[in-house]
């Protein structure tokens, strides 16, 4: 079955590799013909130029050239008058020193195919004149822009590719034919391979060429890495990077004489051990990084990228060359942690076939023999200690595959699509299969696994569309889920934006906060496979994710935040217990309390602010019992101008303005008010139901009184003592004026309290709210030592 380029697409796509885009792809010039010199004459004018007769097998062209190696006879590219070269450049007819030119005669370099400069390209005597030069080099190819899911890693090479179309035709695979023609002396007499980690590097190849001779690469090996978007280096560099796109196995060539005592030792990294890899930076490395090295110092790290001190140069003439399998869980981690995201570690991380390290190492050797004129010392180096495991004998059941895909799959068709993908399968007397995948599935490990094969090669297509038969029952949500939702409307109608923060945070993080030795939140719970040190502990408070948002924000300009999270914290149980989770809200408020306007100059957030919008929550979710207590303040909040939230008594979260201290330290200016509050706390206390009544048509009667109380005394001591009386009459009470200016006593504070009485069925009476108000203030003299203001 032949095929074109879209409908090839469009039978990958079907079978699971989705094919982004189909493009031409070719040269950076037009009408560019091959054509042959008849005659060659000096410039009557310039020492360095010559004229030539040049046909196109039509025309016969006067044109002027100044090339060192212009002669009769030979066939070159023509650039006729018209053609377009790569710089944006348009052949015109000209005269040059008094002589006419009616085209161009073009080098390599010239027409972007190339960088050789040294004089005209000369083409191959036997291509037809006049001939579009792309079509006479096959400059012109289609490129196909595959999307590779995570689990296909196999598929990261043109032959993984191959495959599945060979699979999806039925048409054969031709693999790479390779043939080494090995020198006498061997490789094992010149270097050798220890592995002392072999967990992290279970398998090690190297092959030795000696004699090589560094230059450019071929016209169409150039071309082929310049289509997959790779850049030329050189024949040597070229060949690893055409090896590993052709058969999906990173490799790296080293130069043999940069490598002291000539051997190879994989370890891993000291911690603080410095490494200057090929893009000349400097990398700190931790103790985890899997590095190649020789006998004394590292000279690459493993599976991303080689290092500076071993790199192939333009007089090496020996090289030694890795091919290996290395562990994926290492190379995602080191390349995640230094930041190094190669094309060999985007395969490694994801799994290459541990038996394929062999036959890209020859296929490698091979081609620098070829291309670089070198020798390949015989024999291969292949250090195995550690078998990487491999998926076998996975059973499979003809009716699962059916009862999964909805189809009837004849068992002939089913055993033949898993053949075709390379697959052994062997039956059993009960008619179960028992399938053994090729190495390089490394995603193929289950039944479903071997099912969603076959649906991939049988066809989605082909796969019958039904709904689900459900019964649509109502969604009841929880009663937390219910004051979550309740919590995000009255934030977000607030002005605040929720944000969802990692559940991460530094090991450091209790010690920034300054948390003492014994606060249950330095109980944390360990990553045993952090990304980042950053990131290497559970939260056990959001307030310092939002600290470090804030920080990041006022660091880019962005000064005025209004901030809410609702997360989970995690702290460590007991030695063989899961750790202990609990649900948490937070919010943070910072910079101006209005938009920047000019009847709102520079207003800052202050506590009260966010205190304001809590208690507008706690309305709102109908929580009654609020107190607000300024005692034991936590270390990282102003002492003077936070406090703990309680609940019907219950601590339910804490409420400040965060320690200038910390703010200096993290580098951020201004005022920040934080709140953390228990969000199972909060879901307990929430009424379901509101009780209200009837709306008194009767007056109210207000009495207000000063109190004169010390300094340090809250507002709730007065106020609780009122609160708890339940006085049937007594509506409301507030506070209307706060004072401590002149005439009161050093140390003393005025508070003004007003007294709203009312009665539901009549008019009070001047001596009925006298009676009740007088016993009011006698209890709040009597149990808290105030004093009533102008009473000794």
């Amino acid at each position: 079955m032949d095929l074109g380029p879209e409908a090839l697409a469009e039978r990958l796509t079907m079978a699971g590799l989705e094919v982004d885009a189909v493009t031409q792809a070719g040269p950076a010039f037009t009408n560019v013909v091959v054509a042959k010199i008849l005659a060659v004459k000096p410039h009557p004018g310039a020492d360095k130029l010559f004229l030539c007769d040049v046909t196109d097998g039509e025309t016969t062209w006067p044109i002027v050239c100044g090339a060192p190696n212009t002669r009769a006879g030979i066939l070159s590219p023509l650039a006729r008058v018209g053609a377009t070269i790569p710089g944006g450049y348009t052949i015109k007819s000209s005269v040059i020193r008094g002589e006419r030119s009616e085209g161009m005669l073009c080098s390599e370099e010239e027409l972007g195919i190339g960088p050789d400069t040294s004089g005209i390209l000369v083409l191959p005597e036997d291509l037809p004149l006049g001939l579009d030069l792309a079509d006479a080099l096959d400059l012109k190819d289609t490129v196909l822009d595959i999307s590779i899911t995570p689990n296909r890693a196999d598929c990261l090479s043109i032959v993984g590719i191959a495959r599945e179309v060979a699979a999806l035709t039925g048409r054969p695979l031709r693999y790479p034919e390779i043939r080494i023609a090995e020198a006498p002396r061997a490789a094992a007499d010149v270097t050798s391979v220890t592995i002392l980690d072999p967990d992290l590097c279970p398998r090690y190849t190297a092959r030795v060429i000696e004699g090589v001779t560094i230059g450019p690469s071929p016209r169409w090996m150039r071309q082929r890495l310049e289509a997959v978007g790779l850049r030329s280096i050189n024949n040597i560099v070229d060949i690893t990077n055409f090896v590993m796109m052709e058969l999906g196995q990173p490799l790296h060539a080293f130069d043999f004489r940069f490598l002291e005592e000539g051997r190879i030792v994989v370890r891993r990294s000291t911690e603080g051990e410095p490494f200057i890899s090929l893009d000349e930076k400097e990398r700190i490395l931790k103790a985890d990084t899997l590095m190649i090295c020789d006998g004394r110092k590292p000279v690459a790290i493993a599976g991303i990228m080689g290092g500076l001190n071993s790199e192939v140069k333009e007089d090496t003439a020996m090289i030694l060359l890795e091919s290996a399998y290395f562990a994926p869980s290492s190379i995602r981690r080191s390349s995640r942690t230094l930041g190094m995201g190669t094309d060999a570690a985007f395969r490694f991380e994801r799994g290459i076939d541990p038996e394929g390290v062999v036959r890209a190492a020859d296929r490698a050797a091979q081609l620098m023999a070829e291309l670089g004129g070198g020798q390949v010392l015989q024999g291969i180096i292949d250090c195995y200690p550690q078998t990487v495991p491999v998926a076998k004998d996975i059973p499979l059941r003809l009716e699962r595959i059916n009862d999964i895909l909805g189809t009837e799959v004849p068992a002939e068709a089913a055993a033949g699509i898993l053949k075709a993908l390379g697959m052994e399968v062997r039956g059993e007397a009960d008619g179960t299969w028992r399938v053994t995948p090729p190495t390089y599935r490394v995603d193929v490990t289950r039944e479903i696994d071997l099912i969603e094969e076959v649906a991939r090669l049988w066809g989605y297509d082909h796969v019958p569309t039904t709904l689900p038969s459900a019964a649509a029952a109502p969604v009841r949500k929880a009663p937390k889920e219910h004051a979550a939702d309740r919590i995000r409307e009255v934030l977000t109608g607030a002005g605040y934006t929720e944000l969802v923060n990692y559940s991460f945070i530094s090991q450091t993080a209790p010690d920034w906060l300054g948390l003492a030795v014994d606060d249950p939140r330095r109980r944390l719970v360990r990553i045993s496979n952090p990304l980042t040190e950053d990131q290497s502990v559970m939260q056990t408070t959001l307030i310092w994710g939002l600290i470090q948002t804030m920080a990041r924000n006022v660091r880019a300009g962005a000064g005025d935040l209004k901030l809410f999270e609702i997360g989970r914290l995690f702290f460590a149980g007991a030695a063989g217990e899961l750790p202990v989770e609990r649900d948490s809200i937070a919010c943070l408020l910072t910079g101006l309390r209005y938009d920047d306007q000019w009847h709102h100059p520079d207003v800052r957030v202050d506590f009260y602010d966010l205190k304001g919008v809590l208690e507008g929550l706690f309305r709102a979710l109908k929580i009654d019992g609020i107190r607000f207590d300024s005692a034991n303040p936590e270390p990282f909040l102003h002492p003077g101008r936070a406090c703990r939230i309680f609940v019907g008594g219950q601590a339910a979260g804490i409420l400040g303005e965060v320690h200038p201290d910390l703010l200096e330290r993290i580098d951020v200016k201004g005022r920040t008010v934080v709140c953390e509050l228990d969000l199972d706390a909060l879901t307990a206390a929430t009424r379901a139901v509101s009780a209200f009544r009837g709306v008194s048509r009767f007056p109210a009667v207000a009495r207000d009184v000063a109190f004169l109380v010390p300094r340090e005394l809250e507002s709730e001591a007065l106020l609780g003592h009122i609160r708890e009386t339940g006085e049937e009459l007594l509506e409301k009470v507030q506070i209307f004026d706060v004072y401590d200016g002149e005439r009161i006593e050093p140390g003393f504070k005025s508070l003004g309290l007003r007294f709203s009485y009312r009665k539901a069925d009549k008019t009070l009476t001047d001596e009925e709210v006298q009676q009740v108000h007088t016993a009011l203030v006698a209890r709040v003299v009597e149990r808290t030592g105030a004093r009533v203001r102008g009473e000794s």
